[in-house]
């Protein structure tokens, strides 16, 4: 049966049909739920964890095994629910245990069944983006979350997932959030590097940053991160922009953030270098280990002093595979000892050196 949702409208009831095949029959199977009624199909192919991502911004990438099947390709439709759909896949279930008569092999061939609503399916995902503690002053929440702080000193920084690139509470940014919580005391002047969100430059704001420039190629992140430092009320002290990197960027500042991958800091690592004072910090992550010395050695040809390092695994495990227990609320302590971390993401603090 359907309900109504918030606006009046009745919500629909779907079911989402599930088939478990292999990489060789995935356009036959797609084929065989879209003759059922589907309009498009939805792949799940573990073959993209091992895919080298080419990107067009110097976006972070961040997938979960669990999303996955352990071995072959997940394909799923969605029809609606009711009428003869008990009929339709039990045809669905023919055609692909008849694909071998073809000389398609389907491997399982496995056909499940679940229903969804239209309202779940729209808004389901936001019971899992909570308010985060990310810093020792830093919380996130989403815009629809009533949130109280808990201390005294407590910073809010609000935003809606829903307009763009994630929640911030990727450990990246919860690295870089830190490693500014640890280093503005007030009054600097700080230029984002990639804002995305324009979380970096809103933290750096509510931290003390006198004045703070958000810079962006991507024009969707530029309009993103606009929306957010308005929502966040720091309009006064961040400027949001559209640029490539620090081209034509003049100094001098204080701090340099950039929260983007480890080939394009490379890219602009002497760029920092010239727009930052004497003494200024260029705090970057997006950096996996493997990649950390590589980037710290284009730091101090720069004429950087590395500083300081954070570590952090992929989605917020231990070095030993187990999970922290409190991540729903808290974000994970940041690991400070290399030696303690096999793998993962890092955020390198680096100081220009004196003239």
């Amino acid at each position: 049966m359907n309900s109504k949702r918030e606006d009046g409208i009745e919500a629909m009831n779907w079911s989402e049909i599930s088939v478990h095949t292999t990489q060789e029959a995935i356009e036959a199977v797609s084929n065989i739920l879209q003759e059922a009624g589907a309009s498009g199909v939805v792949i799940e192919d573990s073959e993209v964890l091992r895919r080298d991502w080419q990107d067009q911004f110097g976006e972070i990438y961040e997938l979960s095994a669990n999303d996955y099947p352990s071995e072959g390709v997940i394909v799923k439709a969605y029809l609606l629910a009711g009428g003869h759909l008990e009929r339709t896949v039990e045809e669905i279930k023919q055609a692909v245990h008849s694909l071998s008569s073809y000389g398609i092999e389907a491997g399982p061939g496995t056909v499940t069944l679940a229903e969804v609503q239209e309202e779940e399916w729209a808004n389901a995902w936001k019971k899992y983006y909570k308010p985060v503690e990310v810093s020792e002053r830093i919380t996130i929440t989403p815009t629809w979350e009533n949130y109280t702080p808990k201390k005294e000193n407590e910073l809010i920084i609000e935003l809606d997932p829903g307009m763009a690139f994630g929640t911030g509470t990727h450990p990246t940014t919860v690295m870089c959030i830190r490693a500014l919580d640890d280093s503005i005391e007030g009054g600097e002047r700080v230029i984002d590097v990639g804002c995305g969100t324009g979380v970096l430059s809103i933290a750096a704001a509510k931290l003390g940053a006198a004045a703070v420039h958000a810079l962006d190629l991507d024009e969707v992140a530029v309009r993103s991160a606009q929306t957010n430092v308005e929502l966040n009320g720091a309009i006064d002290r961040v400027t949001v922009a559209q640029n490539d990197l620090l081209k034509g960027i003049k100094g001098p500042f204080d701090i340099v953030v950039a929260n983007i991958l480890a080939e394009v800091i490379i890219r602009f690592v002497d760029d920092a270098a010239k727009v930052l004072k004497p003494g200024g910090l260029f705090i970057t992550s997006g950096i996996i280990t493997r990649k950390e010395e590589e980037v710290k050695r284009a730091m101090e040809q720069a004429g950087f002093r590395i500083k300081d390092s954070y570590y952090m695994h992929d989605m917020y495990e231990k070095e030993d595979g187990s999970r922290y227990t409190d991540t729903d609320t808290v974000a994970p302590p940041s690991i400070r000892e290399r030696s303690q971390i096999e793998s993962g993401w890092v955020c390198i603090v680096a100081e220009r050196k004196s003239e």
